[in-house]
């Protein structure tokens, strides 16, 4: 039976946050341990020629995993807060948690102080967190978010747009934990019709009104890259 998983996310990936609130009510249902753990939609659909993200000032979706690096580091449970927060706060309300003003004020509405920012930027081995994260995926084969680490399988997804809740979410979980006991099954995918893509423009709309980069659409999924236009 599992009862812990690892949930790897980028905070300005929409479907990694609408996956990330199907995981919280399967959680509070189930009394699963979750934890949260980092990946870099920045660095993997880096631009040849662009700097790394640990390479600039401030890179949106990595700068916000520096601060939930430490944050973790002080009680897991603040991070799970703080991607709480960010999450609702570009997915939900379309509004920028990526600037850092807006960081500061959603690290005090989560009860800390603002100045925690500054450590986390000021921190190089906040850097190391991140990046160790980002490379236990791309070392599982993985590629994007979300990943999730259960019973010693590494799987993407799943990708969901309006999460389910209550027992749909368990009967989901049901499914998820039972290809991962079945380790030689590598893909499930449904198509996506005419219909399916206006649900999921509609479901993005806040992300999209929030965010402040390109995105790159390889498939029928979008990865999200955050770019601060520095070169």
């Amino acid at each position: 039976m599992t009862t812990s998983v690892d949930f790897h996310f980028d905070p300005m990936c929409p479907f990694a946050y609408q996956t990330s609130l199907w995981i919280r009510d399967v959680r509070n249902q189930t009394g699963l341990e979750v934890t949260w753990r980092f990946f870099s939609l920045e660095e993997v659909n880096r631009v040849e020629g662009k700097k790394h993200p640990w390479e600039r000032e401030w890179s949106y979706g990595w700068s916000l995993m520096r601060v939930g690096a430490l944050l973790r580091r002080r009680d897991p449970a603040l991070l799970d807060r703080w991607y709480a927060v960010i999450g609702r706060e570009l997915h939900t309300l379309g509004g920028k948690p990526h600037d850092p003003e807006v960081a500061r004020r959603l690290l005090t509405d989560i009860g800390v102080d603002a100045g925690l920012l500054n450590q986390a930027l000021e921190d190089p081995s906040t850097h190391d967190d991140v990046r160790a994260d980002h490379q236990r995926v791309l070392d599982a084969g993985g590629y994007g978010v979300p990943t999730l680490f259960l019973d010693g399988q590494c799987l993407f997804g799943p990708v969901l747009v309006d999460p389910p809740s209550g027992a749909d979410a368990l009967r989901l979980w049901d499914v998820v934990t039972g290809m991962a006991a079945l380790p030689h099954v590598y893909e499930l995918q449904r198509p996506k019709t005419a219909v399916d893509a206006e649900l999921i423009g509609q479901s993005l709309r806040p992300y999209l009104d929030g965010r402040d980069w390109v995105s790159i659409n390889r498939g029928e999924v979008i990865d999200v890259e955050g770019l601060t236009g520095a070169s």
